[in-house]
């Protein structure tokens, strides 16, 4: 009877120490440790829609590669991250272009030919909520590097602020004569990188500069003695880079 008391005892204690630090989403907090995931969970939703590309695949012709590693990524998002995949209306977009794809000879054969070769895909990441515009994908600061200033807010509204000329009449008092007040220029949202290109910049909020993408590059490997081409290496490029692209995902520690 004793033992059963002194079981149920440290079981009525282990339960009160754990209990604090379940928190409201059904997670616990102990000693420093938690069961959260790596991801900020106020989004639910991310749009991923096909990769772009900018380069002359010079090494080997690649068709569908902007497709494969759209749905690699997707898989991967899908098997790591609380987040689910609406193209339609989600609350955040994950867009990519492919900036290169190069093949480097590591070593030759007596015969001159391959024996082992790598490859190096790169890729220009930007992660935004579209309900915001709020770039997600930053860079991440230097130690000792200080955090980017509140963007400031205008002091009149948009058509009394002040900007360049060209703005509206203001009269402050009956009889007195007009004061000229311009207005401010919107900055836009999109607009065109390049004359021609249908490809359209996102414009980062706080900055109103345009949005620095995040390189992510993946690296993979062939031998064509042990029977491997380009292919498997391409391949190991777009696993690798889609493993690295939902790490990029995380929330800073």
């Amino acid at each position: 009877m004793r033992r059963s008391t002194l079981a149920a005892f440290f079981v009525l204690a282990s339960y009160a120490v754990l209990l604090p630090s379940c928190a409201w989403d059904g997670h616990f907090d102990i000693l420093g440790y938690t069961t959260q995931p790596n991801y900020d969970t106020c989004y639910k939703t991310v749009r991923v829609p096909i990769f772009k590309t900018r380069v002359n695949l010079m090494a080997t012709t690649i068709p569908g590669l902007e497709q494969d590693l759209t749905e690699a990524i997707i898989k991967e998002m899908q098997l790591k991250t609380p987040y689910k995949i609406n193209q339609d209306n989600a609350d955040t977009e994950l867009t990519g272009t492919i900036v290169g794809f190069t093949k480097a000879l590591l070593n030759y054969t007596q015969f001159n030919t391959v024996r082992e070769a790598e490859t190096t895909l790169i890729v220009e990441l930007v992660w935004r909520d579209l309900r915001t515009g709020k770039i997600l994908t930053r860079r991440s600061r230097r130690p000792g590097q200080p955090l980017p200033a509140d963007p400031r807010q205008p002091i009149f509204p948009d058509d009394l602020a002040a900007g360049p000329m060209g703005g509206r009449d203001i009269i402050s008092q009956p009889g007195s004569n007009p004061v000229q007040i311009p207005s401010t220029p919107r900055m836009p949202t999109t607009g065109d990188i390049g004359p021609g290109s249908n490809e359209v910049a996102i414009i980062d909020p706080v900055t109103r500069e345009r949005a620095v993408p995040v390189t992510v590059r993946s690296v993979g490997h062939f031998r064509p003695e042990l029977g491997e081409s380009i292919s498997t290496s391409l391949q190991q490029n777009i696993d690798r880079m889609a493993v690295q692209i939902v790490s990029v995902m995380e929330k800073g520690w």
